[in-house]
């Protein structure tokens, strides 16, 4: 798959990388759990992937869902824009033994090689500016094969304003509409700080 040098790089990726790195860089990183999200472990509770599927965990951060997933024999491919938590994952990799690509790349920029089986969609979309949300969904759109599986974990922070962006369900309807997506019921809530929480659904790429 392809890495950062094959991926152009605009002002804005730019922009995003430093900020996001500044933010490792001063260890502000109250987001990570330092271990995988309860989130993982129900999606591999209700999903129809099997191991040996090709699975992409966009703004991976520390990746603590990458070597989970590729434990159980998933082939992961963790994404993030900053190259601190990149170089931790592989090294974190690397002494559990386990293989996985990690990618240092703008998330709007990056395309894998070929379609990909699933998405676990946790903490890319609230982070984004909302005014890009629309060329992000496009691209995990993109990114799946059909009948695909993204299992995204909607934000919901009761508030204007972020990181992390409020993600309301029925604006989410509306950004991965039913002509492109088969939304499945809800499969569960994850709690977080400060009263924030995820919604959690999987949708099926048309």
């Amino acid at each position: 798959m392809p890495n950062s040098e094959d991926s152009p790089v605009d002002s804005e990726a730019l922009d995003a990388e430093t900020n996001w790195e500044a933010r490792y860089q001063a260890g502000s990183t109250r987001w990570d759990r330092g271990a995988p999200s309860p989130s993982l472990e129900r999606w591999l509770e209700v999903t129809a992937l099997e191991p040996g599927a090709r699975i992409v965990v966009p703004g991976c951060g520390f990746g603590h869902e990458v070597p989970a997933l590729a434990a159980r024999g998933f082939r992961v491919t963790g994404l993030d824009v900053a190259p601190t938590p990149v170089e931790q994952l592989r090294r974190d990799l690397a002494q559990a033994g386990l293989e996985a690509e990690v990618v240092q790349a703008d998330m709007l920029a990056w395309q894998p090689e070929v379609p990909v089986d699933g998405i676990y969609e946790q903490t890319s979309l609230c982070a984004l500016p909302p005014e890009q949300w629309s060329a992000y969904a496009a691209k995990l759109h993109g990114w799946l094969r059909e009948g695909g599986e993204l299992f995204a974990c909607f934000m919901q922070t009761g508030r204007e304003g972020g990181p992390p962006h409020h993600c309301a369900v029925p604006t989410m309807r509306q950004l991965f509409p039913a002509d492109r997506w088969d939304w499945q019921d809800e499969v569960g809530r994850a709690d977080h700080t400060n009263g924030k929480y995820e919604q959690l659904y999987c949708l099926i790429r048309r």
